[in-house]
């Protein structure tokens, strides 16, 4: 189910991208099953290719595109515990350097995780259990300060052309840089079949944009990711109606640069997307993603990212691997603390995904009691796939 490259639906048809007025609004989430053209999906052969069109679709109208490769183009050195990548193309070249911590126990090849920024997961239970981390550099790659760190950081260096693209895809280009790398040997302690991806809050947006994006990523664990991340942006308006204090849309676009520069005309327009943040989990499908989340945290969207992920989940059992996508929500004051109550949850999708050892990963829980109205949100419903 490991991709064997970044993007295997390249040679499927762009949907349409219309401008936003000829958009329909739609109130639900829309279908994830329902290709662009309208026909159903009915074959699993079928999921690279509907996965294609909600990947345009969502650089498209929300993050920015993320540069094709250009073979030969990515080098490595690793130097003591940093390694060095390099990313030449038009005469440009640029590079960042990852820090790598290997563990004491296990044997080499270790597969590892990769913390946008750096991993907010117990990682001395990681190490302990034969697992490298590595921290990737998202503020050198594409600056994230506030609305004046736009176009600024090496991603931006390399690719003049791509004025106005989001932090978010950049960081997510960089990471991909980084497995070509991997995988190219420069680290020959990593297992570059069996990596990892994971983040918190902002970082936790990119994480998932970075696992939803490169299926050479065998686990996506988006932490505390709310509004542009696990939650879905329709769901998330509709708690702001309810008169909670939630993240939307509208006021994710005025407080940073994580998002291209022409999202902001859907800040009252969120209905008229597509797609949802629901289908942007399931661009991971049907590779590992574990998303936790904290109930405690209303601003992230807590029942957004509750209903997105139930409506994610169903991408999993359409294709028979249901216990491949968990969802985790649990109540706690400090945010980006992965509190003892959900580590074993992470350790179980890294034994599975990243270790290749049986674990129970169908995990499914919220300590939220939220009432969820399937009927609104999901009218849809979920085909087995052949």
């Amino acid at each position: 189910m490991l991709g064997a490259v970044e993007h295997s639906g390249a040679a499927c048809r762009d949907p349409a991208l219309p401008a936003l007025a000829a958009l329909p609004a739609t109130a639900a989430l829309p279908d994830p099953f329902v290709m662009a053209d309208g026909q159903r999906l009915t074959r699993k052969a079928d999921w690279a290719c509907r996965r294609h069109e909600v990947s345009r679709q969502l650089q498209a109208y929300e993050l920015g595109e993320k540069p094709a490769p250009v073979p030969g183009s990515v080098s490595g050195k690793l130097d003591g515990k940093t390694l060095t990548v390099t990313v030449s193309t038009g005469g440009r070249s640029i590079s960042f350097n990852a820090n790598v911590q290997l563990p004491s126990t296990g044997q080499a090849p270790y597969p590892a995780v990769i913390g946008i920024g750096r991993s907010f997961l117990n990682n001395a239970e990681l190490l302990a259990r034969g697992v490298a981390v590595i921290d990737f550099p998202n503020n050198d790659i594409a600056d994230q300060q506030n609305g004046s760190s736009r176009n600024k950081g090496k991603f931006f260096e390399l690719h003049p052309e791509a004025q106005g693209t989001g932090a978010l895809v950049a960081w997510a280009w960089g990471v991909s840089r980084l497995v070509d790398a991997l995988a190219q040997g420069a680290a020959p302690a990593i297992d570059a079949r069996h990596l990892g991806v994971t983040g918190c809050s902002r970082n936790g947006k990119g994480a998932l944009m970075a696992g939803a994006l490169d299926e050479r990523i065998a686990l996506t664990i988006p932490q505390e990711s709310g509004s542009g991340g696990s939650a879905a942006w329709r769901v998330s308006d509709a708690q702001k109606v309810a008169g909670q204090n939630v993240q939307t849309l509208r006021q994710i676009v005025t407080e940073n640069v994580w998002f291209r520069s022409s999202f902001g005309e859907f800040s009252e327009a969120a209905a008229r997307l597509p797609y949802d943040h629901h289908q942007v989990l399931a661009l991971v499908a049907p590779r590992g993603l574990l998303v936790i989340e904290n109930t405690a945290m209303e601003w992230l969207g807590n029942q957004s990212a509750w209903v997105s992920a139930l409506a994610a989940r169903e991408a999993w059992v359409a294709l028979g691997v249901a216990d491949g996508m968990g969802a985790s929500q649990f109540s706690h004051p400090d945010h980006c603390r992965l509190p003892a109550e959900q580590s074993p949850e992470v350790l179980a999708f890294v034994d599975r995904f990243l270790k290749g050892t049986p674990a129970k990963t169908d995990i499914v829980r919220t300590d939220g009691k939220f009432a969820v109205d399937r009927q609104r949100w999901m009218p849809w419903s979920t085909p087995a796939l052949k």
